[in-house]
């Protein structure tokens, strides 16, 4: 069976997109910092819950060593790695004069160093199976995306951005009421957006009706933001 690495997937959108992969019948590698270890456990009994495989990885995505070693487990208990989501990522909602450069970088580090790690040693795992795969992302990197899908589409493999505007319920700060309300009010819709709608687009890339589709950024935001 397919196998998947969610990041950031102990609550939220990250444990909405582990549920609906485990729905479309793929192994999950559940991931979080140590913090959330009871909540990937709780995502964990969900999953098997469905009967598909689960394990539960502690990582940060920011240190290198972590993610390459969550790549590894993921192989060593689950036999490949055929999908990752690189969701995990954090938001800081204060004013620009409120923020700290500690709260600055951290917000750098995991949305942007820890996308990269994930792409590369996805990547390079993917590579060395020769079968392909799919590696989706949040926008953190979006201009490093068109270099990465040409790179990467030579071995059979397709990557995307699957844009959430509203960062609604992803691991770090509270965005607060009013963020809240502020998207939803600018969305074309009018609707509150649910993990769930972000988990049916990257159920819908990593399966195979998406296999001629990569390098793009697909926009879940109620129509805030057009192409």
């Amino acid at each position: 069976m397919p196998v998947a690495i969610v990041t950031g997937s102990s609550r939220g959108i990250g444990r909405a997109i582990a549920l609906q992969l485990a729905d479309d019948g793929m192994d999950i590698a559940i991931n979080d910092i140590e913090q959330q270890s009871a909540s990937m456990e709780s995502v964990k009994a969900e999953v098997e819950k469905k009967g598909r495989r689960a394990i539960v990885v502690v990582a940060d995505v920011s240190v290198e060593e972590d993610v390459k070693r969550l790549v590894d487990t993921t192989v060593e208990q689950l036999g490949e790695l055929n999908v990752m989501v690189s969701n995990a990522g954090i938001i800081v909602t204060k004013r620009l004069f409120e923020v700290s450069v500690a709260e600055w970088d951290k917000v750098q580090q995991v949305n942007v160093r820890g996308m990269f790690l994930c792409y590369r040693e996805a990547g390079r795992q993917m590579i060395a199976q020769g079968k392909g795969g799919k590696i989706i992302g949040a926008a953190s990197i979006a201009a490093f995306r068109p270099a990465v899908a040409l790179e990467l589409a030579e071995h059979g493999i397709n990557m995307w951005d699957a844009i959430d505007a509203s960062v609604a319920a992803r691991t770090g700060l509270a965005k607060g009421e009013a963020f809240e309300r502020s998207i939803q009010s600018r969305s074309a819709m009018k609707k509150a957006q649910t993990p769930e709608d972000i988990a049916n687009m990257v159920s819908f890339l990593a399966s195979d009706k998406a296999r001629m589709i990569t390098g793009q950024s697909m926009i879940v935001d109620g129509g805030i933001v057009f192409s």
